[in-house]
């Protein structure tokens, strides 16, 4: 019997329904695993794909899930309206700044009222991420997986990442020193394909061991997630040849 993901959510009643609106805008995927299938008190990093790969795990991830999210998508009405005019459609979807700003008095509003449901935990760019790492420790600790997107989308949602910002390490190295070694998920969403491709976790003890810094980190799960998106997950190398493919009656049903 399929599983369903919205009971492993906490989740408002009415978010819960309104998923279910949404279930044929965002196609259930396939899962495939190069090793185990996610648990709980994980990080999992993601490219992001505009809106299609937050929305594809909060739709059809059979664990709970909580997402980071910048604090201006997360502080009200206005501040969601100035974000998603000038960052997200202007900047990284490259839409015309008036069409953008026309679109989003339509579509801030609807906006506004997802993200209340969706219990983003905000991030910042100043000395209030101590906040942020506060409230994902609380969320691991609960059994909850912290999703983070850290990659460098100045210049748009590009299909081979140049770049992961170093806050999801940061949030690592401070759980380790208060004695959580969080194993951290690399994982990939083909939009393309709508296949998702879930790497096996690693633990932050192992990316350490042999004294590597913040950036190193960074730069080698970034170089893993592209390497996922490359990957054709129906022709695996031989030494993946054991990845679990997610069958069809056994995907996530809302």
């Amino acid at each position: 019997m399929a599983k369903k993901a919205q009971g492993q959510q906490n989740r408002k009643w009415w978010f819960k329904l309104l998923k279910k609106l949404m279930v044929g805008r965002y196609k259930r995927p396939e899962f495939v695993y190069l090793g185990e299938k996610f648990d709980k008190g994980a990080i999992i990093l993601s490219n992001h794909e505009g809106t299609d790969a937050p929305l594809t795990l909060e739709l059809y991830c059979d664990q709970p899930v909580r997402f980071w999210g910048a604090s201006e998508m997360n502080s009200g009405l206005i501040s969601m309206y100035k974000y998603q005019t000038k960052v997200y459609f202007h900047q990284r979807k490259h839409w015309n700044i008036w069409l953008a700003r026309l679109f989003c008095l339509i579509a801030s509003p609807l906006t506004n009222l997802f993200y209340k449901g969706l219990n983003l935990i905000s991030t910042y760019r100043d000395i209030r991420f101590t906040r942020t790492i506060r409230e994902s420790m609380a969320a691991l600790k609960n059994g909850e997986n912290v999703v983070i997107f850290p990659e460098d989308a100045s210049k748009g949602y590009l299909e081979e990442l140049e770049g992961f910002f170093q806050g999801f390490v940061m949030l690592a190295e401070v759980c380790y020193r208060r004695g959580m070694d969080v194993p951290i998920y690399v994982t990939y969403f083909k939009k393309k394909d709508l296949v998702y491709m879930v790497d096996a976790p690693i633990l932050y003890s192992e990316l350490i061991k042999n004294g590597a810094t913040r950036a190193e980190i960074a730069k080698r799960l970034l170089d893993r997630c592209n390497a996922l998106g490359k990957m054709d997950p129906h022709a695996l190398p031989e030494e993946e040849e054991k990845a679990e493919v997610l069958p069809c009656e056994e995907k996530i049903a809302i």
